[in-house]
């Protein structure tokens, strides 16, 4: 009774720990697509200004330019592969025309996200590799011997 509620109990973390990096994998693909659509969206119907950084913090870095009809637009949402840049900076960016709060600095693209997300999901699975097999469970071979179990 005992070992069948340990084999229960090891099924279960088998497979929260399979859904939470099968989560984290879905989540990572998903990233990866919207930034691609972001940027189909900017292609589609491109303009292009220089912006001035306005804030750059963890979650996000706020940009301030003009459209060429005079209006002056701050990215709520932020910009679009922000690395390396500084409050104050000046730089080229994209924006989608049909949506000026769509905004991503000039010459990035979606391809900048590959490396973190790849790395993310090789980290996901080196960690839970390991614990799914830990977690595995033993079933019988079918001839009284556990599954593995080798003659002598």
């Amino acid at each position: 009774m005992v070992a069948e509620r340990q084999s229960k109990r090891r099924r279960i973390a088998w497979w929260v720990v399979f859904g939470v990096a099968s989560v984290i994998t879905l989540l990572a693909l998903t990233l990866v697509l919207a930034a691609y659509r972001n940027d189909s969206a900017i292609d589609a119907a491109r303009g292009s200004a220089n912006a001035e950084v306005l804030s750059v913090s963890w979650d996000r870095t706020i940009v301030r330019f003009e459209t060429p009809d005079g209006a002056e637009h701050i990215s709520q949402d932020g910009v679009l592969y922000p690395g390396g840049l500084e409050e104050g900076q000046v730089v080229p960016v994209d924006y989608a025309a049909e949506n000026p709060n769509l905004v991503r600095v000039a010459g990035r693209s979606f391809t900048l996200t590959f490396l973190p997300v790849s790395t993310t999901v090789l980290f996901t699975w080196l960690v839970a590799g390991p614990l799914l097999y830990l977690l595995r469970g033993r079933r019988p071979s079918g001839n009284g011997r556990p599954a593995g179990a080798t003659l002598r």
